[in-house]
């Protein structure tokens, strides 16, 4: 019997087993990185050992000090959650060898997944679809997919579309695999194009029972990472559902696996390809959960103790959609900041490793949370989750909040017509016309007709308003104008019984500028009548419909967040009197987020193409590439490998040359 648990692992994914664990009884202890300190998963445990670390990231991947830590705090087990080393056979041995529970498969099952180039050898030989590897040096025809071996989540892997990038592909992949697993090995298979992702969840005790635990749909991604996944799948007719349980398990126990794992597969038509098995948790399980009315980390924890499953699986009933919220801009750059608010409201599921107030850092990866909806029908879980996404607070940090309800509410998505290119620059997504959620927007500067995605982020969701001659959008900055001046009323020491901008001679209306919008709210419209304005709460009618806003500032942030009906927008007052401001030379790359500098790829002096690589940063264990905005000659390089960069930082100047 297990009593003390440690989960070597951090974020949602540790606060999730501890959930379970307080369910049974189990004792809990967490571990932590100095930027981890005040985490809620920390808070949450029993009891919690400090990792020391030169580097945080590498925290987590210390097995000794894991090992140290549960016989400091007394336990008895460890769960390794999911990333770090939850795929390292190696710390299973270990943790086995300490005379601890290992909440996973046996080491040798780890060690026979845990390369994929060896996976897929083993996964030919027992009878399950595989796409062939290639000999990089002579691959064949393109397009390639070069991934990782030791990887997942969508690190070290790189599309290569074209015989002379694939070189500097597999060197960049080899790098962040090293730097995210500890292992740089890399190899190239052909990349299946407009194919769904599709995996299967499989289950094994000790006893010769395995379980293929339905299917999940896991087609819509970024980067190679999920974005948004759900059981089942939209796309698999029941005869295909059969020949994926039935590899899944033969995969299983190809490899003796034991608990809860994932055998992940490339879906395209008919044809049916094994991608890898995951012998973990995966990070979309609670769809499975909620579907079949199972808790995968109970079951985990009662196999690791050696219990026995029934001989069948339970049923599946309606349909869960999961969604994962990253904090993230629109060109999926990471962003860091101090989560101000984080509320989700609504009938759905959110597996959360942030709460509000949480530091989100540059060294971990940008997933906030995930948020779960179930039905009994898919059309009824997908709209309880966009609507939940769109009433969410979530202030402070920039997130792809925006974009995970503009796939939710998309015509293809709603059909079930996904596949792994569904979020590519010309797919449905990014090239749809605007949806009925997201209307036509004007932002300053703009011609009128411009499209929701053209819409500045921090607009983006404003329901659809009209002043005289107006926009969508508008109505937002008008609450935020309403509100900061009954801010200013309630905090007056001088003359406060007077209306806020009190005149004797009025001369001119009363505006408000923001940076992405500006304002007039005195005198307001025919068609607008102020029904409420406090600080923190306007409500207004307009065109005889009443439209609430809730309005909220922080200490320390600048901005103003609106939320209200159709989501949040969010506004940057503009100084009346701006102070002067440091100005940095024309044609200067700044690093758009937090990093380590991992390569300088040009000189001063060198002439380059727009769109070519000039350096690679790192954050969030993820490469990013800062390409030239234009063509032109580097006339200085400001940064040198590995050095540490903020966010705003000159990494060099490019020289447009003129046309």
């Amino acid at each position: 019997m297990i009593s003390r648990l440690l989960v070597a692992n951090r974020g949602e994914i540790a606060r999730r087993v501890f959930r379970t664990c307080r369910s049974l009884g189990i004792s809990t202890v967490a571990v932590y990185s100095d930027p981890d300190a005040d985490a809620p998963h920390v808070a949450e445990a029993d009891l919690a050992v400090r990792l020391p670390g030169a580097h945080p990231s590498e925290t987590y991947l210390d097995a000794g000090r894991i090992l140290a830590a549960c016989r400091a705090a007394g336990a008895d087990a460890v769960h390794p959650g999911y990333g770090f080393l939850s795929e390292n056979a190696e710390f299973a041995q270990a943790v086995l060898d300490a005379g601890l529970v290992w909440v996973g498969p046996p080491p040798a099952a780890i060690a026979a997944m845990g390369s994929k180039v060896a996976a897929k050898r083993l996964m030919a030989q027992a009878g399950v679809p595989v796409l062939p590897s290639l000999d990089p040096a002579a691959p064949g025809e393109f397009p390639l997919l070069v991934k990782a071996s030791a990887g997942g989540g969508g690190r070290g892997m790189r599309v290569v579309r074209e015989p002379g990038e694939l070189a500097r592909e597999i060197e960049s992949a080899e790098r962040e695999a090293a730097a995210a697993f500890g292992d740089g090995a890399v190899f190239v298979e052909p990349l299946l194009e407009a194919a769904r992702h599709v995996e299967v969840q499989v289950l094994a005790d000790r006893h010769g029972t395995v379980w293929a635990l339905g299917e999940r749909e896991c087609s819509v991604q970024r980067r190679h990472q999920k974005v948004v996944e759900e059981c089942p799948s939209p796309g698999i007719s029941a005869g295909l559902r059969e020949r994926l349980f039935e590899a899944a398990v033969r995969a299983a126990r190809a490899v003796g696996h034991v608990g809860a794992g994932t055998v992940e597969f490339l879906v395209r038509g008919d044809r049916v390809a094994f991608l890898e098995m995951n012998t973990r948790l995966q990070v979309e399980h609670p769809v499975t959960e909620l579907v079949h009315d199972v808790d995968l980390v109970r079951l985990q924890l009662e196999i690791a103790e050696g219990a026995a499953l029934p001989a069948s699986p339970p049923e599946p009933a309606g349909h869960a959609v999961e969604a994962r919220l990253y904090a993230e801009d629109d060109g999926y750059l990471p962003q860091t900041g101090v989560l101000r608010r984080f509320e989700v409201p609504g009938d759905v599921r959110v597996d959360a490793g942030v709460e509000s107030g949480s530091v989100v850092s540059p060294h971990y990866d940008a997933m906030l949370a995930k948020v779960v909806a179930h039905g009994s029908t898919r059309a009824q879980a997908v709209r309880r989750l966009a609507t939940a996404l769109r009433r969410a607070k979530l202030h402070g940090v920039t997130t792809n909040r925006d974009l995970l309800v503009r796939i939710l509410t998309n015509p293809a998505f709603l059909a079930g017509d996904t596949h792994t290119g569904f979020l590519d620059p010309d797919g449905p997504v990014h090239g749809a016309p605007a949806l009925p959620d997201a209307p036509e927007t004007k932002a300053p500067g703009k011609a009128a007709g411009t499209t929701a995605a053209e819409t500045p982020p921090t607009m983006a969701g404003a329901t659809p308003a009209a002043m005289a001659g107006a926009t969508a959008g508008e109505l937002p900055a008008l609450a935020a104008a309403l509100a900061l001046a009954a801010a200013n009323r309630r905090d007056a020491r001088v003359l406060a019984g007077l209306p806020s901008g009190w005149r004797n001679v009025r001369s001119q209306p009363r505006h408000a500028r923001f940076a992405e919008a500006e304002t007039v709210y005195d005198p307001l419209p025919e068609n607008i009548t102020v029904l409420g304005a406090e600080p923190d709460t306007v409500v207004l009618e307009h065109d005889g419909v009443r439209h609430t806003f809730e309005v909220a500032r922080y200490v320390g942030d600048p901005k103003v967040y609106v939320d209200h009906a159709g989501g949040c927008a969010v506004l940057t007052p503009l100084p009346r009197l701006p102070e002067p401001v440091e100005h940095v030379a024309p044609g200067s790359l700044l690093a758009p987020m937090p990093g380590s500098v991992l390569r300088v790829e040009v000189a001063a002096g060198d002439r380059v193409a727009k769109g070519q690589p000039v350096l690679v940063l790192e954050a969030m264990k993820m490469e990013h590439r800062v390409a030239a905005p234009v063509d032109g000659v580097v006339s200085g390089v400001h940064v040198e490998k590995g050095r540490q960069v903020e966010a705003g930082a000159v990494l060099a100047i490019i020289q447009e040359e003129s046309t």
